[in-house]
């Protein structure tokens, strides 16, 4: 009988809800999962730890022309980014417009020549294009996870494609997914071999960094950096840089 109510529980609802409590307002595709998270006395910040991890990228191209985004959710890595990197131009990919239809709820900008959402399959909008991007981050889920079409080495392959010199692609992975491991493979072998990840324990997330760029910067240069970006932009990235790790 538990088995069966877990299992009913965990059955994607028929369309994202917003549900609300008294300091977040969270999107969900089931009961059991927060999708995106946003605290209403901070609208514009993120709350989600694994969001800040993903600003890692910071670390190797701290001045991003195009930053590319896949999965809208509730907005949170678009609002931050377009809110905090005001020389970044901000593309999101989304391809459920039921989510789109949400963007008000959760302060989404309205589209502008520095921000647009764009309703389409992120697998076959990147397929084919290149040096388009400096940053892709890659965060779109569905209410059964990571939908086979944005973990595929092809995808990944695309998404390299369309980095442009010194890039970064950023994969925002789940560490119960059976596909984890296959995941980081593919980013890895995308990306000639510079990959870096590291973990967010309390979530239960991994992410995969993906680098276009000749040389992987030390360890501690990259710390120092990271104690610099925590102390000007409020983030907690050198928690971050201390479990990163190469994949070999």
């Amino acid at each position: 009988m538990r088995n069966i109510l877990e299992r009913l529980l965990r059955e994607p609802f028929e369309e994202p809800r917003v549900q609300t409590d008294r300091q977040t307002q969270s999107l969900r595709f089931d009961n059991f999962h927060v999708q995106s998270s946003m605290r209403k006395n901070a609208p514009l910040e993120l709350d989600l730890a694994y969001t800040g991890a993903m600003m890692l990228f910071l670390l190797f191209h701290p001045c991003p022309k195009d930053i590319w985004i896949v999965g809208l959710g509730g907005g949170s890595l678009s609002k931050y980014c377009f809110h905090n990197l005001s020389a970044s131009r901000i593309t999101t990919i989304e391809i459920d417009e039921r989510v789109i239809a949400l963007r008000d709820q959760f302060v989404i900008p309205q589209d502008s020549d520095r921000f647009r959402v764009i309703h389409a399959d992120a697998a076959e909008y990147l397929s084919g294009k290149n040096d388009v991007a400096d940053i892709i981050l890659l965060d779109g889920f569905d209410g059964y996870g990571l939908p086979f079409n944005l973990s595929t080495q092809c995808f990944y392959d695309d998404c390299y494609a369309a980095l442009r010199h010194e890039g970064v692609v950023v994969a925002n992975l789940l560490d119960n997914d059976a596909q984890l491991e296959n995941c980081i493979y593919r980013i890895r072998h995308a990306c000639d071999g510079k990959l870096l990840r590291t973990s967010v324990r309390r979530e239960r997330h991994t992410i995969a960094l993906g680098l276009k760029q000749q040389n992987i910067p030390e360890w501690q240069h990259m710390y120092r950096n990271a104690k610099e970006i925590d102390q000007s932009m409020g983030l907690e990235l050198s928690r971050y840089v201390k479990k990163i790790e190469p994949f070999e």
